[in-house]
């Protein structure tokens, strides 16, 4: 029987009851004014905190399905979207942050180009035409670009951003390239791309709006943390 879902959704989320209503309102309202059908899976990484209450306890409407996945215990951010991408039903299959840094709006550029006939679209907010509305301080701003460098020579890439958490697939991309992913971190992003990149797949990379959360539940900020995300880099030619 041929899918009725067209978009996915999936938002990894770890102790997020304090905002989590917020992103379901604005991505909500959004998908009810869309011609589609939809879903939202919000998958727990292990949280401790009343997700799951605030998640369960939200209304789903005609348009838009919502589920609530968790697991215990927290493993991190990479394991959390590749069982959210793995389990969606979706013709196209987005994630995006739990903290709304980027609005759903900039799903439709996504779309557009894989209705073209790309296999994965990623916001990037290096290209001329993003807004960056609240910058992140410039220590982290220096410390993405260096990171950015010994990444793309690494791995060979072009990508100005691969950090931005709103990346858009086909549901076959997304399923072959997630199960493939053996990094559990938040350098699961440049594992994906690097698998697109040597199984062929076509990326194509679109601008955003994006906003810096000052509250973010991912944070490098000393010499130990900055050194596993290297760590986790060089991992990912090893692993495959």
């Amino acid at each position: 029987m041929e899918n009725d879902i067209y978009l996915s959704i999936i938002i990894p989320a770890y102790n997020e009851e304090d905002r989590i209503v917020m992103t379901l309102d604005r991505t909500t309202d959004y998908l009810s004014r869309q011609t589609y059908f939809s879903e939202i899976l919000v998958v727990s990484d292990g949280s401790s905190d009343d997700t799951g209450r605030v998640v369960n306890g939200y209304a789903s409407n005609y348009k838009t399905t919502i589920r609530f996945l968790e697991y215990f215990p927290n493993r991190g951010k990479g394991y959390a979207v590749r069982y959210g991408m793995c389990r969606g039903t979706g013709t196209f299959i987005l994630f995006m942050d739990a903290d709304y840094s980027v609005p759903i709006q900039c799903v439709e550029q996504g779309i557009a180009y894989l209705e073209k006939g790309f296999d994965v679209a990623i916001a990037s907010r290096a290209l001329p035409d993003s807004n960056v509305v609240h910058h992140q301080n410039i220590f982290r701003e220096l410390s993405a670009k260096l990171y950015t460098f010994i990444q793309n020579t690494y791995l060979g890439f072009n990508y100005p951003d691969t950090q931005c958490g709103f990346k858009l697939f086909t549901r076959q991309a997304a399923h072959d390239l997630f199960a493939r992913q053996r990094l559990d971190s938040v350098i699961f992003d440049p594992e994906i791309l690097w698998l697109a990149k040597r199984h062929g797949y076509r990326v194509a990379q679109f601008p955003v709006d994006w906003t810096h959360m000052e509250d973010s539940r991912i944070q490098y900020d000393n010499l130990r943390k900055s050194l596993f995300v290297f760590q986790e880099l060089f991992r990912i030619k090893a692993l495959h």
